[in-house]
């Protein structure tokens, strides 16, 4: 269940593991750009064998976010054949339903031991394409002999569970902390990923993973990603917390750690930069005017944010306010930390600018941009710096 720590922004590389120089620079992007924890996939030798000089290439650079090894089909012959990686982890990812055909409970066995000895925690993952094939088939008979049959979605669904909470015990009686044990059952529709998370969230206290899969491209996998992974955050649900979009075609990753915070940040669970409310734009802000005061404004915020954000504490709180005319722009700027009413179509070339909901100031002429800047420079430095002092005329 989600509890008072904050939720914790995970995503993913995309590199080949074995490409030691650019998985290490993407793992590098990512930390950057917000994420707490980075996946790897190690899903050969040459990738368990990149492990250990990419954690060293990442000490050069003085990046220290935590990496997790992803697991399928051979992670106990990995694992155990390369002990410095095992070692190098922080943490393993596993889905019990494709550790190993036959001896599968073996080999997840296996694993388990390797990361007591490591003392490292285990991501229990299971998803629609690699469920328990054995336990699937069980409970599809089963269902099959009843009266009132549920649908075979259903049944998925209570597999799913199953073999998460099943593997979870197991892990525990090979001896691994209940505590070092994160479950995810990831699906890829929104009502779904609601079922699911709820009733695994009503029959387990282990920390949980959210992510809606293969999300998909562009706006699709934001709005679905958002959706899912905001209403059961808003419930209670989840402790770390993924984005998984189709990548775009110059590679970029960082999206998904963006996208994420702001979800965090939109449903004030935690707070990554300044919030900008802006007008959306309507017949009274469509003046060329307007458009490049407003760009010009947010392009600064943008900029200025990496120095800010090591300067003064807090400033990730601030709510700023860049709205466009005399019917929204004064109420919207009051209710911000501080805010600009920018002229529309047809208005005077001025812009009262409200700070802590009191008007500060009317700026007028061609300098409007420039002096709500430094109004705001000066206003963050009052605000958010050691003196904390509050701004003045």
């Amino acid at each position: 269940m989600g509890s008072a720590h904050p939720i914790v922004v995970q995503s993913m590389t995309n590199t080949d593991t074995a490409d030691v120089e650019g998985t290490a620079r993407q793992v590098a992007d990512l930390a950057a750009a917000g994420s707490r924890i980075v996946r790897i996939t190690v899903n050969n030798d040459e990738a368990a064998r990149a492990v250990p000089e990419i954690a060293s290439r990442l000490a050069d650079m003085g990046v220290t976010v935590p990496i997790v090894g992803d697991f399928h089909y051979n992670g106990h012959l990995l694992l155990a054949r390369y002990p410095d990686t095992a070692r190098t982890l922080a943490k393993y990812r596993i889905n019990p339903g494709n550790v190993g055909g036959k001896r599968r409970d073996e080999n997840f066995r296996t694993i388990i031991r390797i990361a007591l000895d490591n003392h490292r925690p285990v991501r229990i993952g299971v998803n629609w394409g690699s469920l328990d094939q054995d336990l699937l088939t069980a409970l599809m008979d089963e269902n099959a002999r009843l009266t009132d049959q549920q649908a075979a979605k259903e049944v998925y669904i209570e597999a799913m569970l199953q073999s998460a909470l099943r593997s979870a015990a197991v892990a525990e009686e090979v001896g691994l902390p209940h505590d070092h044990i994160i479950i995810s059952a990831k699906v890829s529709g929104v009502q779904d990923l609601l079922t699911v998370y709820r009733r695994l969230a009503s029959r387990c206290d282990y920390p949980l993973h959210l992510g809606l899969t293969e999300a998909g491209l562009g706006a699709k996998g934001i709005v679905a990603s958002t959706a899912a992974l905001s209403i059961l955050l808003t419930d209670g649900i989840g402790d770390t917390i993924r984005v998984s979009l189709t990548p775009r075609p110059n590679g970029d990753r960082t999206e998904e750690v963006h996208v994420a915070q702001q979800i965090l940040q939109s449903l004030e669970l935690q707070s990554f930069n300044p919030q900008v409310t802006a007008c959306p734009g309507c017949g009274r802000t469509t003046s060329t005017f307007f458009q490049h005061m407003a760009e010009d404004i947010q392009t600064y915020l943008r900029e200025q944010m990496p120095l800010w954000r090591a300067q003064y504490p807090g400033v990730v709180e601030m709510k700023v306010a860049v709205m466009g005319c005399v019917v929204n722009g004064p109420g919207e700027s009051r209710h911000a930390n501080i805010g600009i009413s920018l002229p529309g179509t047809f208005e005077d070339p001025k812009a009262p600018v409200y700070v802590d909901g009191q008007l500060h100031v009317t700026l007028k002429g061609e300098t409007i941009v420039p002096e709500f800047l430094e109004i705001l420079e000066r206003y963050v430095e009052r605000t958010y710096g050691e003196g904390r002092e509050a701004i003045v005329s």
